[in-house]
């Protein structure tokens, strides 16, 4: 995979997410994403390292273990390492809200 390009300034809140080859927990971490972009309603970039083929990334962000979630903007950088499944808590951990939140708050 290569990595995606960034969004345009003022656009969507970016993480990265690193990942290692074609691996369970790399594929695992890759359906996750797919789950929290929909959770946000695709309001979220969510970019795509795999380390194997991009091992400079790696190195530069400081990523020492796969697959981590990561909100550069943040300094220093906010990650989450390991299973990111649980959709509601990545949310929360990065201080996204749910989409329902959103509707419960205006309606």
């Amino acid at each position: 995979m290569n990595p995606e390009q960034p969004p345009a300034s003022g656009a969507h809140p970016l993480l990265r997410l690193y990942i290692a080859g074609d691996t369970p927990g790399a594929r695992r971490a890759l359906e996750s994403r797919l789950k929290i972009i929909e959770e946000m309603s695709a309001s979220i970039e969510i970019q795509i390292f795999d380390i194997l083929e991009h091992p400079h990334e790696a190195e530069r962000a400081g990523i020492l273990a796969t697959p981590t979630l990561s909100d550069e903007s943040a300094d220093p950088p906010r990650r989450l390492v390991g299973d990111i499944s649980n959709i509601a808590q990545v949310l929360d951990y990065f201080g996204f809200r749910k989409k329902d939140d959103i509707h419960d708050r205006d309606g």
